[in-house]
């Protein structure tokens, strides 16, 4: 059975290290001192490794069930989530009006990471459930906002939100759900919608469903699409529960992994819905939400990898196996453990340095999230924008490669279920794929935001990079060696793939799209590589300074050159790739596939 203890230790060095948030002047950080943060992150450990971990396993092999139209998750998750609730987890960074505790978006991201490790299916029901309470938040009528929000923060009604259809995915304007007016200014919703995570439990009295649809008479394709908000059980004006709502569960999907959410697919028979938002604006409100899911699907990924490498670690301490070239180092045993073994320390020091500089890329992500909500700092926003493709689509990528690689650990054991580490590759490939999949990621990163606002935002990166090298230029040899160097150019292998799809992007756009996924990697690759740049420069002060934990700050910065030796390269050969240009991608004949 897999282990899972949550990383508060490295969190708090990320926060408080690195980020530095308590000196921050982002509204609500001055609060952020290591004794709150330690009370919170410590909590929250304790639930997800005593309740939530326990659960991963039983979620897995029992899967939820569909009875009388009524889906039951696994045994156990129903006493989790009241929990949960009971800790007022779900409303960490909500509004007090609405009985959230108003703490930064940073704080809920870091408490959310432990609860995906220690089990995602489990985390997901609340997650989404966050995700369309902020879409209602943000786009809802104040009767809307107090009708819903007080319930969906607390969890006692859940949410969710309804996108794809059977025939349509990405190509949203291609959606047959329709609504059709009526004279009391509701909606009949009617249609079907597939791949709805949390989509019908028992755990909660209601479920607000968000729902994708287009009004009849409306305008074609994307520009038709509105948002309506369609309750499982309608509301009454005082707020009680009144009639079942025209909203029925199709089936339960089968899926490869998180066996513990109920992935349902959604009839809707003329449903009563309210309009979220304005008419036929519907994805505007709908990305909300979507951007919001894309930053914790990214963090999904993390925290998979994180898990898998813990369990793999312990593997390779403990398993005897061979002996070490260099001679035996465990001379009184059969064999050495396996972790003396070069390669076992490759893909260990992989996961490590991925794990922890992907970490601080999601802690600082979500400080320029706190920075534009709570400051309304608009280049904060920007930035943000510019790097949501990046966190989503790197940090899955990435993330379910180490969960293989901490399964690889385990030789043949990893393959026996017995022994747990599938669950984390399985559950990790999903994030690669919803919330729009990762070639959409990087198609949406060159196309879109490389481009916004005029190019500014990707500029005003470079200049982050660049003035961070220049300020530090003149440190310690071996940190501008180790750290400062290898950050420069891979800087200059991101800058000159922009440029060579600035130079041929115009003539031939696909020159551009055939190498929008190296150039997400690519980008992904120089963000942890500022990341560590940052982690190697704190841990070094720390060490100066004679902190009462030199193991710990020694193990961050041999980490850290490990990242920027072994792994920083590959913007390399992702700018190789992207120089070739469409021709190779796009020369062979479709009937030749």
């Amino acid at each position: 059975m897999p282990s899972y203890t949550a990383p508060t230790k490295d969190m708090q060095f990320v926060l408080h290290d690195v980020l530095k948030v308590s000196d921050s002047d982002i509204p609500g950080y001055a609060d952020l001192d290591r004794d709150f943060t330690a009370a919170i992150l410590e909590e929250a450990g304790k639930i997800s490794s005593e309740v939530l971990h326990p659960l991963n396993t039983v979620g897995d092999v029992e899967g939820c069930r569909l009875e009388n139209g009524v889906v039951y998750p696994p045994t156990g998750f129903k006493d989790a989530f009241e929990k949960m609730k009971e800790g007022g987890w779900p409303g960490l960074d909500m509004p007090e009006e609405f009985g959230g505790q108003a703490l930064p978006y940073l704080v809920s991201t870091a408490v959310g990471e432990m609860f995906s490790a220690s089990n995602q299916a489990f985390t997901m029901y609340q997650g989404l459930t966050h995700g369309a309470a902020s879409a209602i938040l943000a786009h809802g009528s104040d009767d809307q906002k107090q009708t819903y929000l007080p319930k969906m923060v607390a969890c006692e009604w859940t949410g969710t939100m309804n996108l794809t259809e059977p025939h349509c995915g990405t190509d949203l304007g291609m959606m047959r759900t329709k609504a059709e007016p009526q004279a009391d200014g509701s909606y009949k919703i009617s249609g079907q919608k597939i791949f709805i995570s949390a989509g019908d439990h028992n755990m909660a009295d209601n479920i607000i469903h968000l729902v994708l649809a287009k009004i009849v008479g409306g305008p074609e394709g994307i520009k038709g699409v509105s948002l309506f908000i369609v309750p499982k059980v309608l509301v009454n004006a005082d707020g009680s529960l009144g009639e079942r709502n025209g909203v029925s569960v199709g089936k339960l999907e089968e899926k490869m992994g998180i066996h513990g959410n109920a992935t349902c697919v959604m009839n809707y028979d003329g449903a009563t819905g309210y309009l979220l938002g304005e008419e036929h604006k519907g994805m505007r409100a709908m990305f909300t939400m979507m951007n919001e899911a894309r930053l914790g699907v990214g963090m999904q990924g993390l925290a998979q990898a994180d898990a898998a490498y813990q369990n793999a670690v312990i593997y390779a301490k403990d398993r005897l196996q061979g002996r070490a070239v260099t001679g035996a180092e465990n001379p009184s045993g059969p064999a050495d453990p396996i972790i003396v073994h070069p390669d076992i320390r490759r893909s260990l020091m992989d996961q490590k340095s991925f794990t922890e500089g992907a970490r601080a890329f999601a802690f600082w992500g979500a400080t320029l999230i706190d920075q534009a909500h709570r400051a309304g700092d608009k280049a904060a926003d920007g930035l943000i924008s510019l790097l949501t493709p990046v966190i989503k689509g790197f940090l899955t990528d990435q993330g379910y490669d180490m969960t293989v690689q901490a399964q690889q650990v385990y030789g043949g054991h990893g393959y026996i279920e017995e022994w747990g580490m599938s669950q984390y590759t399985r559950d990790a490939r999903i994030a690669m794929i919803y919330e729009g999949a990762n070639g959409v990621q990087a198609l949406d990163l060159v196309g879109r935001k490389l481009a916004q606002d005029g190019g500014k935002h990707v500029m005003a990166f470079f200049e982050l990079v660049k003035s961070f090298c220049k300020e530090n230029a003149g440190d310690d040899e071996t940190y501008v060696r180790d750290f400062i160097e290898p950050l420069k150019k891979a800087s200059k292998d991101l800058q000159a793939a922009g440029m060579y799809f600035m130079q041929n992007g115009m003539k031939n756009p696909n020159n551009a799209l055939a190498g929008s996924y190296d150039f997400m990697h690519m980008f992904g690759h120089v963000c942890l590589g500022l990341m560590w740049a940052r982690m190697g420069k704190a841990a070094l002060a720390a060490l100066a300074e004679g902190t009462s934990d030199p193991e710990f700050y020694k193990a961050k910065v041999l980490t850290g050159r490990y990242y920027m030796a072994r792994r920083l390269p590959a913007t390399a050969l992702h700018l190789s790739r992207i120089e070739t240009g469409a021709e190779t991608v796009m020369g062979l004949d479709a009937d030749l596939f």
